[in-house]
């Protein structure tokens, strides 16, 4: 173990696994943020570009725990680029990568657990190998929701053994979802304009939204999940997070392709495309959208969203799209079945990769790493315990037939009966609603209390693309758009996406409030009533 790694245990035991900035704290204060685009890169130099990423991540993300670890090769990624003279959209930009994703070099891949916190494997997943082709500088490894938020039914979102609590840059005291945590609490905050996520199911779409960025959940085998600790076979999918929906066209066109060890990317390379080519901006930038027919959710609506998802449907019939009523669809069975496949698929996923993994693990089993956590309760689970995992080693393995008929079920629902049904009946191309409602609070005591969620879980479990783009605040908290399409249609997605985010405009950046409730706009009104006269 690195003394690197050493002195962020030693913070964790002192902190009791949570970093806070208290009102006294000068982290606390807003800051201002430098946010480093894609031309930008080009003007600075890839070195430049990264030492500025550095310098944001070491002065910001103190505040936030978004970042486990800043890559000590970076720079030497960075110089190696420059010094080839590599050209292209994402040459010299920094992008972080979920720390459930393999980067060789010295860090080690950790899903968030002092478990793994040796598993240092010295190998790339393919989608890392992809963004080095393309010239990208991987400077550091995101936080997450420990194992990807599969831990326990009483999670805190956005929670890690090793890298604290994430927190949303828009309020300090609000959750950024999960798992993909400090992916999108670094993109809005603006220490990378890129990071890689992954998603089961929400895990990319769900903390975009609510950290106010682009995320794409990609159709399920369009990305490689070689080398990514797993949950499920079915459902999992890297998936690009970024500040626009141009930057994450960019980001999935790198990452995209087939992998020969990952058999759900056999058509992948037949499918993938140069996705930002695609987009247009100025006078075209609407031209994706004229005549589109679009199916608004209204069964998956509500939850503190209406008055920004109404404000997104008129930009939408603004710009010449028709907008077709979608108000009942019955969503109820797909979760129960959904849940027996990830149980399953989680336990049989997890023992080959830490079977496999030639790092000096003490783990290499689900059984281990209930064993571990036991063992090592007061770091690992100072919140919350552990009793998915639990039912997920009671699983009786792929072979199982309430297995198969449940993924079987699902896929139905979801895929033939849900999204294509849906799409068919109506002659729809897209359908959009909002992904989620705003950030919750932080809560150590009660875990994660969500008023509600939009219709993600269709897409998740069809394995179908999603896109979220933001569209707007409420009470200065973000809420995005979803857009979810059939299979492969990734490209389409990102273009609807991107004229709707034209058509937009601009939206406030993260304020770094201590809370929401300090807001100009809100204070005043929390007041006693003879304090406001």
């Amino acid at each position: 173990m690195t003394d690197k790694w050493i002195a962020i245990l030693a913070g964790i035991a002192a902190l009791g696994g949570c970093a806070t900035a208290s009102a006294e704290d000068p982290r606390a204060a807003p800051v201002p943020i430098a946010t480093v685009t894609a031309p930008a890169v080009l003007d600075m130099g890839p070195v430049a570009a990264t030492r500025a990423a550095i310098a944001r991540i070491e002065r910001i993300d103190p505040q936030l725990g978004s970042v486990i670890a800043i890559d000590p090769t970076a720079v030497d990624q960075a110089t190696r680029i420059e010094a080839q003279g590599l050209r292209g959209p994402l040459a010299g930009t920094p992008v972080l990568i979920k720390d459930n994703i393999e980067v060789a070099g010295p860090l080690p891949t950790t899903a968030g657990s002092l478990a793994l916190v040796n598993n240092v494997t010295n190998r790339d997943a393919p989608l890392v190998a992809r963004l080095r082709a393309a010239g990208a500088v991987i400077v550091g490894k995101a936080n997450l929701s420990e194992w990807a938020n599969i831990r326990s039914s009483d999670s805190i979102s956005g929670w890690s053994a090793i890298g604290g609590q994430t927190r949303n840059p828009h309020a300090l005291d609000r959750n950024p979802c999960g798992s993909s945590s400090g992916s999108a609490a670094a993109v809005a905050a603006g220490l990378v304009t890129m990071a890689v996520g992954t998603e089961t199911d929400g895990s990319i779409t769900c903390p975009a939204a609510i950290n106010g960025i682009v995320g794409m959940k990609p159709t399920v085998g369009l990305v490689s999940r070689t080398h990514v600790i797993p949950i499920s076979a079915s459902q999992d999918t890297p998936g690009p997070m970024a500040a626009s929906v141009r930057d994450a066209a960019l980001l999935l066109a790198a990452i995209a392709g087939s992998d020969p060890a990952d058999p759900a990317t056999r058509e992948a390379d037949q499918h993938k495309a140069d996705y930002a080519a695609a987009l247009h901006v100025g006078p075209r930038a609407s031209d994706a959208l004229r005549g589109a027919r679009i199916g608004v959710m209204r069964f998956a609506s509500g939850f503190g969203t209406d008055e920004p998802f109404e404000r997104a449907l008129a930009t939408l019939r603004a710009q010449g799209a028709v907008l077709v009523e979608i108000k009942e669809f019955d969503r109820g069975p797909i979760g129960s079945h959904e849940f027996k496949v990830l149980l399953t698929e989680f336990k049989a996923g997890l023992n080959d990769y830490l079977r496999s993994s030639p790092a000096p693990i003490p783990v290499r089993s689900l059984a281990d790493v209930i064993a571990f956590n036991q063992a090592n309760m007061a770091l690992e689970m100072p919140l919350f315990g552990q009793d998915i995992f639990i039912q997920a080693e009671a699983t009786k393995g792929l072979s199982d037939p309430a297995y198969k008929q449940a993924r079987a079920t699902s896929l139905r629902l979801a895929g033939a009966q849900g999204v294509d049904r849906l799409l068919k009946l109506h002659k729809l191309d897209v359908l959009v609603g909002p992904t989620m409602p705003p950030a919750w609070k932080i809560d150590a005591v009660n875990g994660d209390q969500i008023s509600g969620g939009g219709a993600g879980r269709l897409a998740a479990v069809a394995g179908y693309p999603h896109l979220t783009v933001p569209m707007g605040l409420v009470k200065g908290l973000p809420v995005g758009l979803s857009f979810i399409g059939p299979k492969w249609s990734d490209a389409r997605m990102l273009r609807l996406g991107h004229a709707y985010e034209q058509a937009r405009g601009g939206l406030p950046a993260p304020r770094f409030l201590r809370s929401i409730e300090e807001s100009p706009r809100i204070a005043p009104h929390l007041q006693p009533a003879q304090a406001r006269r």
